[in-house]
């Protein structure tokens, strides 16, 4: 008899890696990342060729994760963006100056 595997313990959460981001156990790959791939086209099994150490089922857990608190994920992606973005304008108001 084969083995079975809880699909709940694919994602976790630790304040201390990651920012607290869910990410896939194990790793340090956040379902942020899969789904900025999986945004951009990319399939799961190409999103799991890209990442070796991930199997095709943490990947699908990673995407079941966002289309289940799509909010939560999209929120953060925003804010992150947001981020990006004032991190440029510093950059770039820097390099003026100089």
């Amino acid at each position: 008899m084969s083995k079975v595997t809880d699909i709940g313990t694919f994602i976790v959460r630790s304040p201390e890696i990651r920012g607290g981001r869910p990410r896939i156990a194990g790793t340090g790959i956040t379902v942020r990342r899969i789904v900025g791939w999986y945004k951009l086209g990319l399939t799961p099994e190409e999103i799991a060729t890209k990442i070796p150490h991930l199997t095709l089922a943490q990947v699908y857990a990673a995407l079941a994760y966002y289309h289940a608190n799509r909010d939560e994920i999209e929120q953060d992606i925003a804010e992150e963006e947001v981020e990006a973005e004032r991190l440029e304008r510093e950059h770039y108001l820097r390099q003026r100056e100089k």
